[in-house]
């Protein structure tokens, strides 16, 4: 009876573990394409980066350079591109910048003072 216990706990923590963020992470990526218009800006599962243009019976067209449309499968779209803005933190003028050590024979690393090796 204790064996069939710990075998019911095992399968039920897989199924917290495993499936459930399986699960989620689909719905969230249906939602997703579900969630798509025309101009938005999208990533294929193939790399391809483009704006949607229209929608036709489960297929997308995606126009990937000017002039330039192609047909995936509404699938195939992995991600809705998003601009990234990054912070660049401004130098201060009061902190001097790191002076790299010279390159000599005691800043060398151990193995690069030894001779090469002569072949047998």
């Amino acid at each position: 009876m204790a064996g069939f216990l710990i075998v019911i706990l095992l399968l039920g923590a897989f199924w917290v573990v495993a499936v459930m963020p399986r699960r989620r992470r689909m719905q969230s990526h249906q939602a997703m394409q579900d969630a798509l218009d025309v101009g938005d800006e999208v990533i294929t599962a193939g790399g391809l980066h483009g704006r949607v243009v229209s929608f036709e019976d489960g297929e997308i067209r995606l126009e990937i350079a000017e002039g330039v449309v192609v047909t995936v499968d509404r699938r195939a779209i992995a991600a809705v591109a998003a601009e990234v803005e990054v912070e660049v933190e401004p130098a201060d003028e009061d902190e001097e910048p790191e002076e790299e050590a010279p390159e000599d024979e005691e800043n060398q690393p151990e193995w690069a003072s030894e001779s090469p090796r002569k072949p047998s």
